[in-house]
């Protein structure tokens, strides 16, 4: 009988387990292929960059542009968009 109980119960905690990533996936908080996938994204984070507590700026790819973004409390400001490829072209001049 002690068998049976112990089977009921790691089918329970499964169960359970099963369920709260049944939620999560659908809440949008875990997903199973791997965060860094940007396979066919438009949008993606390249760079961020904290200013203070506060302001922050970011540099996103949008497409084929590359948007250089601050973040303050009062709200967004594009500073600067350039081509992607200029983008590339400058950071390997760098290196």
């Amino acid at each position: 009988m002690d068998f049976v109980q112990q089977m009921a119960a790691a089918g329970a905690v499964l169960a359970l387990l099963a369920a709260t990533l049944w939620w999560l996936r659908r809440k949008g908080f875990a997903g199973v292929l791997p965060a860094r996938k940007t396979a066919g994204r438009r949008l993606e984070c390249l760079e961020r960059l904290a200013l203070g507590p506060q302001h922050t700026l970011h540099l996103v790819r949008l497409g084929e542009r590359a948007l250089l973004l601050v973040s303050t409390p009062a709200g967004c400001t594009l500073v600067e968009s350039v081509p992607r490829r200029q983008l590339e072209d400058s950071r390997e001049a760098a290196e």
